[in-house]
């Protein structure tokens, strides 16, 4: 059984974590995102920021839905799973649409859906187990930085 929990744990970790990786390490090179952050103000945060902060919120947000998922809880809320799938393709996209592309206005409106999805999410996840909803919260703030972030680029 400990067997079981520890690989589904370790699964729940290193898929959403691998992902992110991939997405920073093929679209993440930010060379529209350098150049806007020439002109922009020095508070706006560098690269390896940007990409440590959304592995730490992927990590934060796999641990958190393990933590539902060993309390059963993706069965008795059944919108928990399919939230949470929502809020790790929200978190990959920003990456390619703003820093790859330079498309910060579109950029804004997955930030916006992001954060709203991360509220759900919370509500979800705190209802199963109080922990998890609390795995949450850094991951709200980092998403509530990055929105302003991403309302900065385009407006100043």
């Amino acid at each position: 059984m400990a067997k079981r929990a520890i690989r589904s744990l370790v699964l729940a970790l290193v898929v959403p974590m691998s992902l992110t990786a991939a997405v920073i390490l093929l679209f993440g090179s930010g060379r529209k995102y350098r150049a806007r952050a020439l002109t922009k103000p020095s508070w706006l945060p560098p690269l390896l920021l940007v990409h440590v902060a959304a592995l730490g919120s992927s990590l934060a947000m796999g641990l958190a839905a393990w933590l539902v998922w060993a309390e059963r809880g993706f069965l008795g809320h059944p919108d928990a799973l399919p939230l949470y799938i929502a809020q790790l393709s929200l978190s990959l996209i920003w990456d390619p649409l703003v820093l790859r592309i330079g498309a910060a206005h579109l950029g804004l409106v997955f930030c916006l859906l992001h954060f709203g999805t991360l509220v759900a999410c919370h509500r979800k996840f705190l209802a199963v187990h109080p922990v998890a909803g609390d795995l949450v919260m850094p991951c709200l703030a980092w998403v509530a930085f990055l929105t302003f972030t991403n309302f900065k680029l385009i407006f100043t």
